[in-house]
């Protein structure tokens, strides 16, 4: 189970076939946070706040059974199409990254049985939850990315 836990911590680093959090959002200018491209259905700041309030949902509905989610699917997108202030994409940076630490000290902890069911959930396991954070962070990270390559051009 250390082999698979090792694993699993890698996939969440964005460590092998993935660009992780850090690189996405290194040095990324400010002018492009809200600016849209025709072609692309979210901006920046939409990406980073949708990968940040996605996350803390799964990491929150993994240890919290008292936990209750956003209302689907505008829940999980800002409100706004721009950071409401100077420093809130700085802010959701920081949340995301502590967000994701939290999650890795879950799936680090050898207490936590990786295969059991949550018990507040309908079938679902702390393997699961991680691999569905990993896959979904992975896709959007690569959205913002690619949105930032668009920009840049």
């Amino acid at each position: 189970m250390d082999a698979l836990r090792e694993h699993i911590l890698n996939l969440l680093s964005g460590k092998g076939a993935h660009i992780d959090f850090d690189q996405a959002v290194a040095d990324f200018p400010t002018e492009f946070y809200g600016k849209r491209v025709a072609s692309a259905p979210h901006n920046a700041w939409q990406l980073l706040e949708h990968l940040r309030i996605a996350q803390w949902d799964i990491l929150e509905f993994s240890r919290d059974p008292k936990h209750v989610s956003p209302q689907w699917p505008d829940g999980y997108w800002p409100e706004t199409e721009e950071p409401p202030t100077a420093d809130a994409w700085e802010k959701s940076v920081r949340q995301y990254k502590s967000d994701l630490d939290s999650m890795r000290k879950l799936i680090s902890d050898p207490a936590r049985d990786l295969l059991a069911r949550i018990p507040h959930g309908d079938g679902q396991t702390l393997l699961r939850e991680a691999l569905v954070l990993a896959d979904h962070n992975a896709y959007h990270l690569g959205q913002l990315v690619f949105l930032r390559k668009l920009l840049e051009s």
